[in-house]
């Protein structure tokens, strides 16, 4: 089922841009923090934003969180607390429960509790800045895992007019195109007829080997 209610603790710089950008995609987010300064910032953007320590298993009963859909905790340099509300959350019964980590340890700890997304923003940043440097195409890069990863690449001049049948990523390179960006539109699930125009972005799946190597075959087209 999809998720439609969100509870973002921390309202922080990455939680609040993270419940802003789950408001714009139409969800419902209820913002939780003890700065009432960073709560009153928010409560005008967000469905609901309230002044509470989530580390206080009453007032997160009281603000019915078990009946939400997904629990991210975004707190910042505390670890402690961090870590004593993912486990209420968890606690709680909430399906889905995502936490920030500061540091690789804080992040072991939260996968031993059983949290079922751990997020190291600015190391996921410098991931994916690192990647853009080295790859002029490549627009954007998401790891899914150590093996794994979902990449934007913008097509280059040597590629325009070329289908996908010609150029058959999947049996040259072993990754997937699973949809364009073009000025028309998105093509989800794109054939092997699809023809690549100046401009298009394509959205790629595949190991990060068979990615690398296909970056390498773009770049050199260029």
């Amino acid at each position: 089922m999809k998720m439609q209610q969100f509870v973002v603790i921390g309202l922080g710089r990455f939680g609040s841009s993270l419940a802003l950008e789950l408001m714009d995609l139409g969800f419902e987010v209820l913002g939780v923090d003890l700065n009432e300064e960073l709560v009153d910032d928010m409560s005008a953007y967000l469905t609901h934003a309230v002044v509470a320590d989530a580390t206080d298993e009453e007032m997160l009963k009281s603000l019915g969180v078990r009946n939400f859909d997904c629990g991210i905790v975004a707190i910042g340099s505390d670890i402690q607390m961090s870590i004593l509300t993912a486990i209420l959350l968890k606690d709680l019964g909430i399906k889905t429960v995502v936490a920030k980590a500061i540091s690789v340890l804080h992040g072991r700890a939260l996968e031993k509790l059983g949290v079922d997304r751990v997020i190291f923003p600015e190391r996921d940043m410098g991931v994916r800045v690192a990647h853009q440097l080295v790859t002029p195409n490549l627009l954007d890069y998401i790891e899914l895992s150590k093996e794994y990863s979902i990449v934007e690449l913008r097509v280059p001049d040597g590629l325009v007019g070329k289908t996908l049948g010609e150029i058959n990523p999947r049996v040259n390179y072993n990754c997937s195109v699973v949809a364009l960006h073009k000025r028309t539109g998105v093509i989800v699930a794109p054939t092997a007829m699809d023809v690549l125009d100046a401009g298009d972005i394509m959205v790629l799946i595949g190991s990060n080997e068979s990615i690398d190597k296909f970056e390498a075959v773009i770049n050199e087209s260029e």
